[in-house]
């Protein structure tokens, strides 16, 4: 039971953290540009949020499979396999979650009052800098939540992860597909444990940013009445 709990952690911490630096990256060019063809790729960037997981799982297992192109030139070039292995399970869930960070972060960057950022070019400030220190701590809670919301999401990622990676015990066998292989066993007794472990994991991760956004909400709140 302990092994797929420590496996969808790792999986879900490092497929957050992927979807939090190209998501963070991706909405804030997005937000910040206007260009032939724009909506078309935002369009796919949230094709993972309508899309079957399991037409998701088939497309990655195209492209990285032994006779995909990636997946070959993987394997030409570096002789690395990524289907399943730990790596597909990461890939999976990175990319079913993709959308839920891009949406915060972009909301977030299109918050920022870009007069502030005009204010610190015109000080000298490049682009590097006025990032760091003006759109990024102004962005930070909407891009928090993202990362909270991938994080949830990437837990409970199931059809992708099974087409690409399989459910290989102690290997690639996440909570969900723990829970699943444990039902179809007949095995309800750790099929029930793992769903109260991986749904007190969920609800924890959505508690804590429900009161953090409500103190922070509180913060600016009074900071605004101590103004007036």
């Amino acid at each position: 039971m302990i092994t797929p709990i420590v496996l969808s952690l790792k999986v879900a911490l490092i497929a957050a953290g992927v979807d939090a630096v190209l998501g963070t990256l991706l909405a804030r060019t997005m937000a910040r540009r206007d260009f032939s063809g724009k909506n078309l790729i935002e369009s796919c960037i949230m094709l993972p949020m309508v899309l079957p997981p399991t037409v998701l799982g088939y497309g990655l297992l195209m492209l990285l499979g032994k006779r995909g192109p990636l997946g070959r030139l993987l394997q030409e070039i570096l002789g690395v396999q990524i289907v399943f292995t730990w790596w597909a399970a990461i890939i999976a869930a990175a990319v079913v979650s993709f959308p839920l960070m891009y949406q915060s972060a972009k909301a977030a960057f299109c918050s920022v009052d870009v007069s502030l950022e005009q204010a610190a070019r015109t000080l000298g400030s490049g682009e590097a800098r006025v990032f760091m220190r003006i759109t990024l701590p102004l962005a930070y809670p909407g891009l928090l939540a993202g990362v909270v919301l991938s994080l949830a999401r990437a837990l409970g990622e199931f059809g992708a992860t099974l087409m690409i990676a399989g459910n290989i015990p102690g290997k690639t066998q996440t909570i969900p597909l723990a829970i699943y292989f444990a039902v179809e066993t007949g095995d309800n007794l750790l099929a029930r444990n793992l769903v109260l472990v991986i749904t007190a994991m969920a609800v924890g991760a959505l508690f804590w940013l429900n009161s953090w956004s409500r103190k922070k909400l509180q913060t600016l709140q009074k900071g605004g009445d101590a103004r007036a």
